[in-house]
């Protein structure tokens, strides 16, 4: 019997108990769809993170506070006040990878505007963070250096927090006055929508001159980070190294002694979360794939039923001349064709399944190519696995016993 034949020969097999044959392929179906969905929503993750990172800013560097430690207790990053407005200029003349220079003050506060209010983040800044941060004014202006410096309680509006005090996003709102925990502000700019979402959402903000929210609003004069901007990517690791010598020196923090601050770099955030997205990822489709194996086992003990049900055929096929090598590759192909269309089915459903959560998660989700020659080389591999030894015990069955079975 030629291969060809064979083939013929396990289709007809399969479709003679259609309901098995299902039931059989449902567990590859449900792994390979699992694994297909899971790697899906781990790449649209890795993909969404990566680029709500570099949309943070253009080269960006944060300078943050350090981290307290009284007691043995060890506080969480930023927990010092060590940053101040006497930090920028040292900062500002670091080096030439600094190219731009933007603290950052902030709080959350009540805003109220005729009947509407929101409880929304407060951030006091200068006009160097419209650059840094990538910030696209809708309407109106943004701060500027004349803002900062003569103290001006003007507001730049978040597309979201307009939305939230006026009930419309297209609302008129330059030129009116809100009120930020009781002090008035004259709103001054609108900001483009981000679409971003979640902590500090930058459409759900509202950004004043640092020197305004400092004295109205917080009543001190320490920063919760400073923001740089490199000359360009090459220069990131020159511009960090450069900020990190320029605040030992003006901290005077001895040789040997540890920081009160911490420099990050925007290139090693991305990467630090890139792999622990990737590291989920890869743990979610680990835990999805064991329902492969299961499927596996299904579609051995299924196809170790079929030989048991067909012995008689089987010494019959022997005993008009079919070799055990025929036998063998008969078995093997119903096992191969069992898990490769469920392999397929699952793939589908998979794919679908990935889009449907994006949707509901409102994120994208990415379904790569290598995901899927995996998963269906996977499934193949296991029907081929799973299959050799219901082929090879019915190979090995001698024409006379098998005649003689009941």
């Amino acid at each position: 019997m030629n291969f060809i034949e064979s083939i013929r020969v396990s289709l007809r097999a399969l479709r003679a108990n259609k309901l098995r044959s299902a039931l059989t392929m449902l567990g590859m179906i449900i792994g390979v769809a699992a694994v297909i969905a899971m790697v899906g929503i781990g790449n649209g993750a890795t993909a969404s993170i990566t680029s709500q990172i570099q949309g943070l800013g253009s080269n960006l560097l944060t300078v943050s506070p350090g981290q307290s430690n009284a007691g043995g207790v060890r506080g969480g990053a930023g927990s010092l006040t060590t940053l101040t407005m006497t930090d920028v200029p040292k900062v500002q003349a670091a080096g030439s990878a600094v190219k731009a220079v933007a603290p950052v003050a902030s709080t959350n506060a009540q805003v109220v505007y005729g009947a509407g209010n929101t409880s929304t983040s407060i951030t006091g800044t200068t006009q160097d963070y419209q650059f840094i941060k990538n910030v696209t004014v809708a309407s109106g202006r943004y701060i500027t250096t004349a803002d900062v410096d003569s103290n001006a309680r003007v507001a730049v509006l978040g597309p979201t927090t307009v939305t939230n005090l006026m009930g419309d996003a297209n609302a008129t709102v330059i030129g009116k006055t809100i009120k930020i925990n009781n002090v008035p502000f004259q709103v001054i700019g609108v900001t483009t929508a981000t679409g971003s979402t979640g902590f500090m959402s930058s459409d759900d903000m509202i950004t004043a001159p640092i020197s305004t929210v400092q004295e109205r609003l917080i009543g001190k004069t320490t920063l919760r980070s400073i923001l740089i901007s490199a000359a360009s990517a090459d220069v990131m690791q020159t511009a960090q190294d450069e900020i990190t010598v320029a605040l030992e020196q003006a901290h005077k923090i001895q040789t040997g002694k540890a920081d009160d601050f911490t420099v990050q770099n925007q290139a090693d955030i991305l990467a630090s979360m890139q792999g622990v997205t990737q590291t989920l990822t890869m743990l979610l489709g680990g835990i999805a794939g064991i329902s492969l194996l299961v499927g596996g086992i299904g579609i051995m003990n299924i196809m170790l039923v079929s030989v048991t049900e067909r012995t008689r055929e089987i010494g019959i096929r022997k005993a008009i001349g079919a070799k055990s090598n025929d036998i063998l590759l008969q078995f093997l192909i119903e096992a191969v064709v069992l898990s490769v269309l469920g392999g397929g089915i699952g793939i589908a459903l998979g794919s679908m399944g990935s889009t449907l959560i994006g949707s509901a998660l409102k994120m994208a989700t990415s379904v790569s190519m290598t995901s899927v020659l995996v998963a269906f080389g996977f499934s193949a591999a296991i029907g081929i696995v799973f299959g050799v030894f219901p082929a090879k015990k019915a190979a090995a069955m001698d024409p006379i016993d098998a005649l003689r079975f009941e």
